[in-house]
């Protein structure tokens, strides 16, 4: 390769992909031309779309700088591969086609990316932005191993500059997920590389009904099997996975609520049913006060199944239930080098993905214990000396560290060593984030006639 032939290679390529988002497309594209830093080129890819996208693409065709691929409809994680592959760049980031940079993107990350060459990505705070372009939200992330010491929020894959290097060594995207992208580079290289972020809005995220941010489903099973096989080489290390399902007599809104029937099955049927289903657990305890139960366990012909009499006065509601499942653990992890999950019988709609997430998200994260939680997307306020103060942002400007959830009683998963010391969820405990379709709990009569009308649903 000439000098000539060297000068003339970009030291960064920015691709933007469009599926039908001709009419936010101009306004991403144009966002690359106004860069104050000038050393990039732009690959365009027209992945199969029927709107006015070629037509907008067709514009800059003139521009040296400017490359186009058309694509039948690959998907985003292909098209990615075909911009890694095609790109010249030392450095590689994705700009989605609803999406806006900040004319001052590419100059303050790379800049960061030189300075440090031990940092393998490196992102920005970003605005969210309407369908008309209007600024409703700022998102900003607490400055990573400075404030934030947590590993399970990954970067937006849309304003991501990596070193092309580091993402050819992982093999490029994942083509079988469709989602969450960013999120699978980030846990391939977190252990081995840095990642940082840069607090300043670079970036405009746009939010609307067409963009894949809104398939909640897709994300979730995306994130699920991305944690699933990061950890898959460490997982045998923390066996036995105990599936603890508490009954008990009295102290809920009805007597034996474990046999109440939800459409012809009992929950402690349905329960025991999902859980057998899954591979993951080496034990699956029914714990319980009353020994009514097993005529129910009878049914099922599978060594894993264990029964475990509770102590009446440990299922009193005032209980720690941590005492129960330290006498578990005890019994069938002796050495307590594994994990319980608790399964809470009134959510009845809890898919099997979440509880096996539990678990991936405790052992992915190398927490104490990991719960499920839906965010609470609604002002939350407590009382002071001085009227009402909202605990959580809603709305203008937001740090990670400002998000505000509840429990959704779904599923817990906790290291048997947590017990020894009398807790529940030790000094280290982490969400991972669930549906509010599973979040359904039955805590009385009424709810549990609404359950029969979403099961029949």
């Amino acid at each position: 390769m000439s000098k000539d032939d060297i000068a003339a290679v970009p030291k960064v390529s920015v691709y933007v992909v469009s599926h039908n988002y001709g009419r936010f497309l101009e306004q991403a594209i144009e966002s690359v031309l106004r860069q104050h830093y000038e050393d990039w080129e732009l690959i365009l890819i027209d992945d199969g779309s029927t709107d006015q996208t070629p037509e907008i693409m067709g514009l800059y065709a003139g521009d040296t700088r400017v490359r186009i691929f058309k694509t039948p409809g690959l998907g985003l994680p292909a098209t990615a591969n075909l911009a890694l592959q095609e790109s010249r760049g030392r450095y590689i980031i994705r700009l989605d086609g609803d999406d806006v940079f900040d004319e001052n993107i590419l100059f303050v990350l790379v800049s960061y990316l030189e300075r440090h060459p031990e940092v393998a990505l490196v992102f920005p705070d970003y605005y969210l932005i309407d369908e008309a372009g209007e600024v409703f939200a700022h998102e900003r992330r607490q400055k990573l191993t400075e404030f934030s010491h947590l590993t399970d929020m990954p970067p937006n894959g849309a304003c991501m500059l990596i070193r092309k290097s580091i993402l050819e060594s992982i093999g490029g995207y994942r083509e079988d997920l469709g989602a969450q992208d960013g999120f699978d580079v980030w846990a391939k290289v977190r252990n081995t590389h840095r990642s940082m972020n840069v607090n300043l809005p670079l970036f405009y995220y746009r939010r609307h009904g067409q963009n894949l941010t809104n398939s909640a489903y897709r994300i979730l099973a995306a994130r699920r099997q991305i944690k699933k096989d990061a950890i898959a080489a460490h997982l045998e290390k923390c066996r036995p996975i105990l599936a603890v399902i508490p009954c008990r007599r009295n102290y809920d809104f009805r007597q034996d609520l474990w046999a109440a029937e939800l459409n012809g099955k009992s929950l402690l049927r349905r329960k025991l049913e999902m859980c057998l289903t899954a591979a993951l657990f080496d034990k699956v305890i029914v714990a319980s006060d009353t020994e009514e139960v097993l005529g129910t366990m009878a049914d099922f012909d599978d060594s894993r199944l264990e029964f475990f009499k509770r102590d009446l006065s440990e299922t009193l509601r005032s209980k720690n239930i941590a005492n129960t499942l330290g006498h578990i653990a005890r019994k069938f992890d002796p050495e307590a080098n594994g994990i319980t999950v608790l399964c809470y019988l009134p959510s009845p709609f809890v898919l099997m993905g979440s509880l096996e997430e539990a678990v991936y998200t405790l052992v992915f994260n190398d927490a104490d214990s990991s719960v499920g939680v839906e965010e609470i997307k609604e002002p939350v306020f407590c009382r002071t000396p001085f009227g009402l103060k909202m605990i959580n942002s809603v709305g203008a400007y937001r740090t990670d560290h400002d998000y505000v959830y509840r429990e959704a009683n779904i599923a817990m998963a906790t290291k048997n060593r947590n017990f020894s010391r009398g807790s529940l969820t030790g000094p280290s405990p982490i969400n991972f984030v669930v549906s509010r379709e599973e979040s359904f709990f039955i805590d009385s009569d009424k709810k549990l006639q609404i359950a029969h009308i979403l099961d029949v649903n």
